[in-house]
């Protein structure tokens, strides 16, 4: 499977992982830009469980036999990308008129498939300091 067909086929996982454990979906795959500028930031998918909005990473990576990936899905998420996701969930929070000091977090959702789509996911809550 290709990486971009891994990537969504990852998120439609998250997304159901997410519905079953109670978390309402507020939005999907928001990104900023400048203007007409390149992409700035993206974050998969944005939820909400009691009072909480939560900003979701999915990162997903295919196990090639028996071996599993050398990085594990959380690792790929670098310092800078961690940047990134904390401008995009304020630049979501300032679009939709919440304000800053609302409690949000930013989740990472790893996920490593075996060859038989056999699924491992592991929930990283409040994963990224801003």
């Amino acid at each position: 499977m290709s990486t971009k067909k891994t990537g969504v086929f990852g998120e439609r996982i998250a997304e159901r992982y997410l519905i079953n454990k109670g978390y309402q979906i507020l939005d999907k795959n928001y990104s900023t830009k400048s203007s007409g500028g390149p992409l700035r930031g993206e974050v998969d998918i944005i939820v909400k469980k009691s009072d909480i909005i939560s900003f979701i990473e999915v990162k997903t990576l295919e196990k090639s036999g028996e071996l599993f990936p050398i990085t594990a899905p959380e690792e790929k998420v670098s310092l800078g990308k961690q940047r990134k996701l904390v401008k995009t969930a304020e630049s979501w929070l300032i679009k939709k008129k919440i304000p800053l000091d609302v409690k949000w977090q930013i989740d990472i959702l790893a996920i490593i498939l075996d060859a038989n789509k056999k699924i491992n996911l592991s929930h990283f809550q409040n994963a990224v300091s801003y």
